[in-house]
């Protein structure tokens, strides 16, 4: 069938850079990650047969093994009933571990993540193990046998604290090979826009991602304007001649970061890639192109329609919101409790003035509320400097960005306002800490947006105003997608893309992530 003309792109034949240069090194031989996989799989294998053995042994107290008249081992006769469960658990914990895609290796992962698919696999698995001991029940002969229910309970317990811990190895492994440039995945950028310049940015700055860009691919035609690198790579192909440079640079992803990059010219290429190389493709669209997941499908009349939600959280799920933030800010108010004194000694002993801070910012709708935070400011500190600098960021000026092209970040530096012992409590956050005391009057919540100050908000646009849909948070998904290092428009993206997308597990999510980046000191 002959495609209309309007879908064929014509190949070119002189590449502003020959793409088989850019073929990425450190590469480890395809035999290395099936061979990872299947050691994963055996030792996951082994991790379910000695936890299920092992919580027998704590419960029973009797050998799970024993030596046989014929010189030959087998079960005991007191672990025997359980030994026949044996190659149930371990196929059902392993094929749960499979079913959470926990034996991916390939891209982007996170702790937190993998963490949440352990316990659901282990958590899953421990039930169908149980279901398994009451329907099976190694056939004829153990019919009447009754098995101990503390025993399923301890290889819960035991299966999730080693699987997580076997985990952790595993992908603190992958991490440390990622920072040294191996065996990431090469990877083209189709576009030369603020997006794909910020996915450059972010592939090359966090080579744990697993991505290495080693060629941008420009969205439109080859012109005498186009630049022969784009953020510090080269440009190697225009659209047309996407196949051939994904063949000659051995690419095995392309990321289309480029919303002006027509559907039909790019599904002509992808056709003809072809599946056989393995290549996928990425879209990274602006975020506010992205329909939000809590909507609904009408009917009216033949027409169906798409009616988005007109507030950000139904009645439900705010009362689930604010028993979670009740329980979360009491929670932690009594974990930190001890540490109060030690903080406000220090603020004292270090500078003249008030331990608190006061300050006024905007919450929901607009409300005005005060803050409380810890002082980490001399009393006689100007806001202007702030304001001055917030005027930038907000406005997209680029002397708002006070690091560089490749490591930007978007915060006051060298702030002369700031206090020594203020430092510290900002790089761990804990300058933040009485605003539990917000949480628990309904100021705020655990998680949200930031809180902005007036003379922000009074610098906003309209669209900017929509972050004000829900209540400000102690953390964000903004805190921990790249805090500094992001400029206001994308930081407003984050926050309107976790708004229309709240659920209380993202919430945990972020919470959990949130802990990570306090423990590698990268508060604010």
């Amino acid at each position: 069938m002959s495609q209309p003309a309007n879908m064929r792109v014509e190949q070119i034949n002189n590449p502003l850079i020959d793409p088989s240069i850019v073929r990425a090194p450190s590469r480890a031989p395809q035999w290395v990650i099936p061979t990872v996989k299947t050691a994963m799989v055996v030792a996951d294998a082994l991790i379910a047969a000695i936890s299920f053995a092992a919580a027998f042994y704590i419960r029973e107290g009797g050998p799970v093994v024993q030596q046989t008249t014929g010189g030959k081992f087998g079960w005991s006769p007191r672990f025997a009933p359980y030994g026949a469960l044996m190659l149930f658990v371990v196929l059902i914990r392993v094929l749960a571990l499979r079913y959470h895609d926990l034996y991916r290796l390939r891209g982007e992962f996170s702790f937190v993540d993998d963490g949440f698919g352990v316990f659901k696999s282990t958590a899953i698995g421990s039930l169908l193990v149980v279901a398994a001991a009451f329907l099976y029940r190694g056939g004829f002969d153990y019919r009447t046998f009754s098995y101990a229910r503390a025993v399923f309970l301890l290889d819960f317990l035991i299966a999730l604290a080693m699987f997580c811990t076997f985990r952790l190895l595993v992908r603190s492994a992958q991490t440390f090979f990622r920072q040294r440039g191996i065996n990431l995945i090469p990877t083209l950028v189709v576009g030369r826009g603020p997006e794909a310049a910020f996915c450059i940015r972010e592939m090359r700055d966090r080579p744990s991602l697993g991505y290495r860009v080693i060629g941008a691919v420009e969205s439109g035609a080859f012109g005498p304007k186009v630049p022969t690198t784009y953020e510090g790579v080269p440009v190697v192909s225009d659209l047309a001649g996407l196949p051939e440079a994904i063949r000659e640079s051995r690419a095995n992803e392309v990321i289309i970061a480029d919303s002006a990059v027509s559907g039909d010219a790019l599904f002509d290429v992808m056709l003809r890639c072809g599946r056989r190389r393995g290549v996928e493709f990425r879209i990274a669209p602006s975020l506010f192109s992205c329909l939000p997941s809590k909507t609904e499908v009408d009917q009216i009349g033949n027409l169906p329609m798409i009616r988005l939600f007109r507030e950000p959280l139904s009645d439900f799920a705010r009362g689930t919101k604010r028993i979670s933030d009740i329980a979360i800010a009491s929670f932690s108010l009594t974990l930190l409790s001890p540490i109060w004194v030690l903080i406000a000694l220090l603020i004292k002993f270090d500078s003249k003035g008030p331990v608190f801070y006061a300050q006024e910012r905007v919450g929901m709708d607009g409300r005005i509320f005060l803050v409380y935070k810890f002082r980490t400011m001399r009393v006689d500190a100007d806001s202007e400097i702030h304001r001055e600098y917030q005027r930038k960021f907000i406005a997209g000026q680029p002397e708002a960005n006070v690091g560089d092209d490749k490591r930007p970040a978007y915060k006051l530096r060298n702030d002369p306002r700031i206090t020594r012992v203020g430092h510290i409590l900002r790089r761990l956050s804990l300058d933040e800490v009485p605003q539990l005391f917000n949480v628990l009057r309904g100021d705020m919540s655990v998680v949200g947006p930031r809180p902005p100050i007036p003379y922000e908000v009074e610098a906003y646009e309209l669209r900017h105003r929509k972050r004000l849909d829900m209540k400000p948070g102690l953390t964000g998904l903004w805190q921990v997608s790249g805090r500094n290092r992001l400029p206001f428009e994308e930081m407003v993206k984050l926050d309107l893309f976790y708004i229309e997308n709240w659920s209380l597990l993202s919430d945990l999510k972020i919470i959990l992530r949130t802990a990570l980046v306090i423990f590698h000191g990268d508060g604010s």
